[in-house]
């Protein structure tokens, strides 16, 4: 324990460093003691909520991918696997199709039309999934198979409304559509509810990590050691869901920090939960402020889709990890 506690207190440093360059560095360069009071005021009222904004992004998402892992018992499961991501990026991007033709502002309803897909998909999602959840205790394995394909089939669903979103998108505002849906961290109107998100979840994680550590090596063995294995598994899907949609409809659909973060610390500390759940939230959160500082300063002035940059470092790291592990 003593090694998980020294583990955990470098990942909290290193969240703590993450927010500090993202908040004092950016396109125009990095806050200088000698700068202006209204220039520091002003970049800092900038840059503060959206360093915040991309660690609690990075950290929701690397919560779910964490736990939809131990959900479907699959390493390689990430937090858009059940579609929910694409219930909530298809409801932006209707949102805002609604908003040019009706002259409201796009920003306006982009996060509340995210949030109701997201919702939508949650709502489709539990209301296929009942029979699935409820023969976890009878058929294991082809439950979650079932769920798992549940979840496949409402991403393509929900895929075919993005495209169609985007084909009749006006070509003005096509750019800034895709955008969005690469991974944009510009709106932080939503911080407030994922700080209550990671609030809730954070002690859930910790109180319900001994639990999820006996359902990660079967439903039969937990449930012979008194685990609710059904009860678990609900409440571990409503977490999952929640901080995925939370993440999407504050930032469009960041991929990699949600499958290979967890992945990543998995093989450095092992399965147990107590730790890897934490763990994993630290790591998402400062490695997606990280990201999204390069995002800002590597062709600056242009600022590129925080996305591009985490499948850009997620994919060879990925590559690597899974030439080390027996996946």
């Amino acid at each position: 324990m003593r090694r998980y506690f020294w583990l955990l207190s470098a990942l909290l440093l290193l969240s703590v460093l993450a927010l500090a360059a993202a908040s004092l560095c950016g396109s125009t360069g990095c806050l200088r003691p000698s700068a202006p009071a209204d220039t520091v005021s002003l970049m800092l009222s900038l840059r503060v909520p959206r360093a915040l904004t991309a660690f609690a992004v990075g950290a929701l998402l690397a919560l779910a991918g964490a736990l939809m892992q131990v959900l479907l018992r699959n390493p390689l499961a990430d937090p858009y696997v059940l579609g929910l991501s694409g219930g909530s990026a298809a409801g932006a991007l209707l949102s805002m199709l609604a908003a040019l033709q009706f002259g409201i502002s796009v920003r306006a309803v982009t996060a509340p039309g995210a949030l109701l897909g997201a919702a939508i998909a949650v709502l489709l999602l539990f209301g296929l999934v009942r029979r699935p959840l409820r023969e976890l205790s009878i058929s294991p394995l082809l439950s979650s198979q079932r769920l798992l394909l549940t979840g496949v089939m409402l991403a393509a669903g929900f895929g075919a409304l993005i495209s169609l979103a985007l084909s009749v998108a006006p070509d003005s505002q096509l750019r800034g559509m895709v955008f969005w849906l690469i991974g944009d961290l510009d709106d932080a109107r939503l911080l407030p509810l994922a700080g209550v998100v990671l609030l809730l979840a954070l002690p859930w994680a910790l109180r319900y990590a001994p639990s999820l550590n006996l359902l990660a090596r079967g439903e039969g063995f937990a449930q012979l050691l008194g685990v609710p294995v059904l009860r678990l598994r609900v409440m571990t899907l409503c977490v999952a869901s929640l901080a995925t949609a939370t993440a999407v409809a504050m930032a469009g659909t960041i991929g990699f920090v949600g499958l290979v973060v967890p992945h990543a610390l998995r093989l450095l500390v092992g399965n147990d939960q107590r730790v890897l759940l934490p763990a994993s939230m630290f790591a998402g959160g400062a490695g997606l402020a990280l990201a999204d500082l390069a995002a800002r300063t590597l062709v600056a002035p242009v600022q590129l889709p925080v996305g591009v940059i985490t499948a850009l470092v997620g994919v060879p790291v990925f590559l690597w990890l899974l030439s080390r592990s027996r996946v």
